[in-house]
């Protein structure tokens, strides 16, 4: 496009369009409408024809992804418990052979230290898991992680306190799994 000052002398300003007419040669041949239109309007189909493959494949992956994600999270909630499992079944290969050595044996302290060593390394398996037992010694009773089974007079403690334990309780991270079973002190009367 020129400006004013770009035209040299003689050269009327026109307007652009005018401009790009006089441009063109006479003697080309003009495109018939009809033939300009059914191009463009095969082009879009094209193109619309494309995107709709790409939409079909886009949702066909999208769900290829939900039903791979739905099978893996069904897979977890069925097989869960299978680290559990493989680190609890050597305690109980322990308590085969403790009831075994039980019927061979009279020694009842060996029987006994057996047993106690089972009983930790329960423990320590549980806390491996995250498993913790809930405190009860010298604590006062909390009806979120105890159960109160009796309540018994003392002087020795302060009323609302726990003076036994019928049971342990565990948490599994920030959840109960289960309640200690607890006595609590009662004002003597």
């Amino acid at each position: 496009m020129t400006t004013p000052d770009d035209r040299g002398p003689g050269q009327s300003e026109k307007p652009d369009r005018q401009q790009e007419v006089d441009d063109l040669p006479l003697d080309a041949p003009a495109e018939p409408e009809a033939e300009a239109g059914s191009d463009a309007a095969s082009t879009v189909e094209a193109q619309l024809a494309e995107a709709e493959e790409r939409l079909l494949r886009a949702r066909a992956e999208i769900e290829n992804v939900r039903n791979r994600a739905r099978r893996e999270y069904e897979d977890l909630l069925r097989y869960r418990e299978m680290d559990l499992l493989r680190d609890i079944l050597p305690v109980l290969d322990n308590i085969e052979r403790a009831i075994e050595a039980s019927e061979k044996t009279a020694d009842l302290e060996s029987l006994r230290a057996g047993f106690k060593m089972t009983g930790q390394q329960i423990e320590k398996l549980l806390e491996t898991h995250g498993c913790q037992t809930i405190a009860t010694e010298g604590v006062d009773f909390d009806p979120n992680v105890h159960e109160a089974i009796l309540q018994q007079p003392t002087a020795d403690a302060p009323a609302g306190s726990v003076i036994g334990v019928a049971s342990r309780g565990y948490r599994l991270h920030d959840r109960v799994v289960r309640p200690a079973q607890v006595i609590v002190a009662a004002r003597n009367s």
